[in-house]
């Protein structure tokens, strides 16, 4: 039976099903492009059972590029790049590199949230704590929603209602939108626990244990019976207990009850089967069931409802990806809301972040692919899935001839270049949008994630990622006598005209235009004989309406 309105009941021109970190993250996103969106979140607070610990990639600058980096730093035990990553069982030394082109940031998911929801109430943003969605039904002009909330049940009018609901999504799921992957037999366990007879080394690393002798922390290690990580939670949570590890099995396990609640039992006995012997633990805080899930959505957009998060993707490294479709999605949806969105302005969202899904799920799948080699020992092919196979052959070519796969690409990975591939795939830097139709780009930046430049202007030293705080659209203009600034004079109100001297060296253009969202939409070489060539054309297709705003009545 639909829900009756209540006195909650009315119009909005944006909804956010799902108050986790991506929601929370698009809200902010929103209050920045000046619209207020209402955020449906069914649980009354952030949760605090233990999740995840930490963020890996190209998102960890983009919160800088919001100025949210400074804030979770305090809470983390790591920010910055990473001199060294696990890629499946194989370890990444990015230290050959001089810059690891990797970044991560070790802070638990329930302090992220905390700071995106402090952020958005500093925005002048809120969450409805409390209210499910339960039921939607879309048209042409809005999508009709039934809400349950701790009042009772009320209807929505909303002009845009984007599902931030998570991999089971109800919006993604009453809207039709297809959600094709793979299901693999292997079950992940995890487990925050004591374990009372573990004993750290000095020098870290390693962990002994009675009847297991030396165990490797901090990374995924192979053993002839599946796969086991440990970590001290005090390497990824500062204010942790010690003694407190986080335990991670993986097997092929066919006989696993999925729909029992995960017990310490059935962590001890995963564990007792990937590492060949007891490994004692005890005060289970947190017990999670994983299933070797990858998927997609066919499509992040249907009409007036979109996708982000989980909701569009599930696969290893989904709340990086998904944090990062908030950024994107953001800008674009409050143009859109606001009627001053160019056309086609929305619909590149799907473009652009299904691509990065895709990439995603590539080294996922490689990874995947590398630990099942290293699992049969042998490195015969024939134990690698159809989807593993393809990506290894995109990743390394026709790896699987050689016959032993893996020592074969430990020999490719000992060329730096191919190692910064590798690394800059895990960041997610590889990826370039594409180009809106019509438009080239001859520029190696535009599509790509602006560099955070040091600049010098006439306010003092800054650099790109602070120019970016608020959230707006920058021209940042680097020529000796400001030519392309001159050039904008017509366009004032679209974008923020920055006229500065470059102290990175080289630098990499004479002129870049910064879309909201961090990324070049448009960029001069330096010595281009004239810089603002392209430019008009650029503002046009992402910041200009094709016809004047209409009034709302």
């Amino acid at each position: 039976m639909p829900a009756q309105p209540s006195a909650r009941a009315g119009q909005a021109d944006i909804v956010i099903a799902g108050g986790g970190p991506v929601g929370l993250m698009l809200a902010c996103e929103l209050r920045l492009g000046g619209t207020d969106p209402v955020v449906l979140e069914r649980l009354p607070g952030i949760n605090e059972t233990p999740k995840g610990n930490g963020l890996v990639g190209q998102i960890v600058p983009v919160l800088d590029y919001r100025g949210l980096l400074d804030r979770l730093r305090q809470e983390a035990t790591f920010a910055g790049p990473v001199p060294r990553l696990s890629f499946g069982p194989l370890q990444l030394d990015f230290s050959r590199l001089g810059t690891s082109p990797v970044h991560i940031l070790t802070v638990p998911q329930r302090r992220l949230e905390q700071v995106l929801e402090a952020r958005l109430t500093d925005l002048g943003g809120t969450v409805r704590r409390g209210h499910e969605l339960t039921a939607l039904s879309p048209d042409d002009d809005a999508v009709t929603l039934d809400v349950r909330g701790p009042g009772g049940g009320y209807r929505l009018r909303a002009r845009y209602l984007v599902g931030c609901d998570g991999a089971h999504s109800l919006v993604r799921k009453q809207a039709g939108i297809g959600f094709p992957g793979t299901t693999s037999p292997e079950i992940s366990r995890i487990g925050q626990v004591r374990l009372p007879t573990a004993k750290l080394t000095r020098r870290g690393g390693v962990v002994k244990v009675p009847g297991l002798g030396r165990l490797t922390l901090l990374g995924q290690v192979r053993t002839p019976r599946g796969t086991y990580a440990l970590a001290p939670l005090t390497a990824l949570d500062k204010n942790a207990a010690a003694g407190v590890f986080i335990v991670y099995t993986s097997e092929d396990d066919p006989a696993a009850d999925l729909s029992a609640p995960m017990t310490l039992g059935e962590l001890r006995a995963s564990a007792r089967r990937v590492l060949g012997g007891d490994l004692p633990m005890t005060d289970p805080q947190r017990l999670t069931r994983l299933v070797g899930n990858t998927r997609q959505a066919d499509r992040y957009q249907a009409g007036r409802i979109l996708l982000a998060g989980d909701a569009a993707h599930v696969f290893a490294v989904s709340l990086n990806a998904g944090l990062i479709d908030a950024v994107n999605l953001g800008w674009k949806l409050a143009a859109q809301a606001q009627r001053r969105a160019p056309d086609g302005l929305l619909e590149s969202y799907h473009a652009e972040r299904h691509l990065a899904g895709q990439h995603a799920i590539l080294h996922t799948r490689a990874q995947h692919a590398l630990t099942t080699i290293g699992q049969g020992g042998t490195g015969e092919p024939a134990e690698v899935s159809p989807e593993g196979a393809e990506a290894l052959r995109e990743l390394f070519g026709d790896v699987l001839q050689h016959p032993e796969p893996l020592q074969h690409i430990r020999e490719l990975l000992r060329q730096p270049g191919q190692l910064r591939h590798i690394g800059e795939l895990i960041e997610g830097s590889d990826i370039r949008y594409p180009p809106p139709a019509g438009n080239a780009q001859p520029h190696p930046l535009i599509g790509k994630l602006a560099p955070d430049l040091l600049l010098e202007s006439r306010h003092g030293r800054t650099r790109v990622a602070e120019l970016m705080h608020a959230g707006q659209a920058v021209l940042l203009d680097l020529t000796a006598d400001s030519a392309v600034a001159q050039a904008t004079a017509d366009q004032a109100g679209l974008i923020t005209v920055i006229a500065a001297r470059c102290l990175t060296e080289p630098a990499p253009a004479a002129a870049l235009l910064i879309r909201p969202d961090g990324h070049v939409a448009w960029a001069a070489g330096p010595g281009t004989p004239d810089p603002a060539a392209g430019l008009t054309t650029a503002l046009r297709t992402w910041f200009s309406p094709r016809t004047p705003p209409q009034t709302r009545h």
